[in-house]
């Protein structure tokens, strides 16, 4: 039986610590999407249009700088285009 195999017991442990990242990633993406609401309510009175592609720029820049692997920098660059992508689609609440 699986369950009693010690390589099926390592794979829970790690499948655990996955889920409770998990839940850290999903409550730190709704913490970055609540500011950047709140960035894009104060952006007309700022004087400044919705998109700003040096600003996405810089994030990249600093996702690169951040980044000690495993993954690689394009790859943190697709997941990032799809986390901005959502957060310009997201509805004002």
């Amino acid at each position: 039986m699986p369950e009693d195999n010690a390589a099926f017991a390592e794979i829970q442990k790690h499948r655990a610590e996955i889920d409770a990242i998990d839940r850290e990633l999903v409550a730190l993406l709704n913490k970055r999407a609540g500011h950047s609401l709140v960035i894009r309510g104060l952006k007309p009175e700022a004087k400044m249009g919705l998109f700003d592609a040096k600003r996405e720029e810089e994030i990249f820049t600093k996702i690169d700088e951040y980044n000690d692997g495993p993954l690689y920098n394009d790859y943190l660059h697709e997941i990032y285009a799809t986390i901005l992508k959502v957060m310009k689609e997201t509805p004002s609440v």
